[in-house]
């Protein structure tokens, strides 16, 4: 069982069709608009609805961020790699990230991905945050209309992306190649790294090319959300933002 918080995320994951046990409102929230368009949906769908002092509801969500709402959804079903490959549009995009420790920047990754028409996300399962409810939550719930695919070994993973027909472009500050002179209209895996170290040296091995983002200031780099944000759009700016 996930518990979710805050308006968007809630709304998304109902949206999306995730199941749920229940909804929490902090009371006197129920005439507030974001939150009739949630009630709403959650009573189309036969979900639920208590009315609590906010204050339970911070202890539910263990944060004061939630936005007066919480769920009870079932957990997310994530898909194997091969069934995400399948499942994707031509060409191809698919999101790579390599040890990403931070539910925010996975969250708004997640976001862009979502923006981006990416036809999923390949997480690996170990030394990686997972997607949590403060993951959801800063992708304002468009990590629910993300397909996933979590991966034990993400070399391997690496390798069989490379069979299925996709260039594997990863991000590398030392990296030759300017991130804009790669041709991104062909079936394309971006990978990033982990904030700070970026990818580990074997991700890089597994990829067919590295690129780098030109930083003009004084900071040596964007975080990893960041830097995802450009690559993506820079993929979808080369295929004249034309969703497949």
């Amino acid at each position: 069982m996930d518990i979710l918080y805050g308006r968007n995320a809630v709304l998304e994951a109902l949206r999306a069709g995730r199941p749920a046990r229940k909804l929490v409102i902090a009371s006197g929230t129920r005439e507030e608009a974001r939150m009739r368009e949630i009630l709403a949906t959650a009573q189309a769908r036969g979900i639920t609805i208590e009315e609590s002092p906010r204050r339970r509801l911070d202890d539910i969500a263990h944060t004061e961020h939630h936005q007066g709402v919480t769920g009870y959804f079932h957990a997310r079903e994530s898909l194997s790699l091969p069934r995400l490959l399948d499942a994707a549009h031509e060409p191809a995009l698919l999101l790579v990230l390599d040890g990403i420790q931070d539910p925010q920047n996975l969250g708004a990754m997640a976001r862009t991905a979502e923006a981006c028409a990416v036809d999923g996300i390949v997480l690996s399962r170990h030394h990686a945050t997972g997607v949590t409810p403060a993951a959801a939550k800063s992708s304002a719930g468009a990590i629910e209309h993300m397909s996933l695919a979590l991966v034990g070994n993400l070399a391997q993973a690496l390798e069989l992306i490379r069979e299925r027909g996709l260039w594997r472009v990863g991000l590398d500050a030392a990296a030759p190649h300017r991130y804009d002179s790669f041709d991104y209209t062909q079936p394309v895996a971006i990978v990033v790294g982990a904030e700070g170290r970026g990818m580990r040296s074997l991700t890089a091995t597994r990829c067919d090319a590295l690129v780098h983002i030109p930083m003009l200031g004084h900071v040596a780099s964007l975080n990893a959300a960041a830097s995802a944000a450009v690559l993506l759009y820079e993929v979808q700016r080369q295929r004249g933002f034309a969703r497949a």
